[in-house]
C-alpha cells in the first residue's frame, strides 16, 4: 500500500469489521487513487447476484480509505454522502473497485468509485464525499 497516513484505518487489523465480513482486500491506498477487490461469493442477494449493498459498501470503503490518506495526520475522514448506480450484475468471481479523487479539499474530499467485474465490465459507478475533521483528543 502507498500513501496511507497514520490516521488511515489499519487494513491489516481484523476485528470483525465489515471489510473483513465482505472479504474486501485493499491492493493500493493513496489519496489520489485506492484500489480493492471483493468476492461475489458470500455477498449475494437471494437470486445469486452480487448484492447492491455489498457493492456500495466496497465503494464507500475504498473512498473512505483514500480520503483518510488525504486527510493526513491528526485528521479523520467521515462519509457524508454516497450514491451508486448499478449498471449490471455479477454472479461469480472477484470484483475490483477503483476510487479516483475528484476533489481534494481542506474540509471535504470526493471520489468516483468504479467497480468492474472479472471481465472488466462496469458493474457500478459510485460517488462518495467525505468530511475531513480533526481527530478528537478526549
Amino acid at each position: 500500500m502507498t500513501d496511507a497516513s497514520p490516521t488511515s484505518p489499519d487494513p491489516t487489523s481484523s476485528s470483525g469489521r465489515l471489510i473483513d465480513r465482505l472479504g474486501i482486500q485493499l491492493l493500493e491506498v493513496g489519496a489520489q487513487r485506492t484500489v480493492g477487490t471483493m468476492p461475489v461469493a458470500g455477498n449475494t442477494q437471494p437470486y445469486g447476484l452480487l448484492h447492491g449493498g455489498a457493492t456500495a459498501a466496497l465503494a464507500e470503503t475504498l473512498g473512505s480509505y483514500a480520503a483518510a490518506a488525504h486527510a493526513g495526520p491528526g485528521r479523520r475522514a467521515v462519509g457524508i454522502e454516497l450514491n451508486a448506480t448499478h449498471h449490471r450484475s455479477a454472479r461469480a468471481g472477484i470484483v475490483t473497485g477503483t476510487a479516483t479523487a475528484i476533489h481534494l479539499g481542506r474540509r471535504t474530499a470526493t471520489y468516483e468509485i468504479v467497480v468492474l467485474d472479472p471481465e472488466s465490465r462496469r458493474l457500478c459507478t459510485a460517488r462518495l464525499t467525505c468530511m475531513l475533521i480533526d481527530e478528537r483528543t478526549d
